[in-house]
């Protein structure tokens, strides 16, 4: 096979740069990359951005502002998986912020749109039933948290 890899483009109206810069910030090890420009009669203003490209995890993502004709949805997301309640609260909380909005198990939006699922490592331990969690209660817990809480998958003592 002659491919040779895999980027993810995230569509943007034209915040492609501010929100690939926020995303650098927020996960740690990340970086950004070259950027392009448009140029002359594209259809955004010449020596807008075009493209970022960014890294997260070791992945390849792209940002582009291609104007508002795709917007995106819940049909794609990004889980990110946290160690401790700290983590899960730092990203939630950053991510929700400035116009994003929370949904219900682990699940939000960031302020442009993009869906996330932030997903304490606790969570599936507790979904399978191990480390003493009890799978029933803890899928009901979660079914009724916007973030999920790693203390309160376990019944009250």
């Amino acid at each position: 096979m002659a491919a040779t890899g895999m980027t993810t483009y995230l569509w943007f109206d034209n915040q492609a740069f501010e929100a690939a810069s926020f995303y650098v910030d927020l996960f740690p090890g990340s970086r950004l990359g070259i950027v392009s420009y448009y140029q002359a009669d594209a259809q955004q203003p010449e020596g807008s951005v075009l493209t970022v490209e960014f890294e997260i995890f070791g992945r390849p993502f792209a940002a582009l502002n291609g104007g508002p004709q795709f917007p995106h949805s819940e049909a794609v997301s990004f889980q990110v998986s946290c160690e401790t309640q700290d983590d899960v609260d730092r990203l939630w909380n950053a991510l929700i912020s400035n116009g994003g909005a929370e949904s219900q198990c682990g699940w939000c939006k960031d302020r442009w749109g993009v869906s996330w699922q932030i997903i304490p490592t606790a969570l599936e331990r507790a979904l399978k039933g191990l480390d003493g969690y009890d799978s029933e209660y803890a899928f009901t817990a979660m079914m009724r948290m916007s973030k999920i809480v790693i203390a309160d998958l376990r019944p009250p003592k």
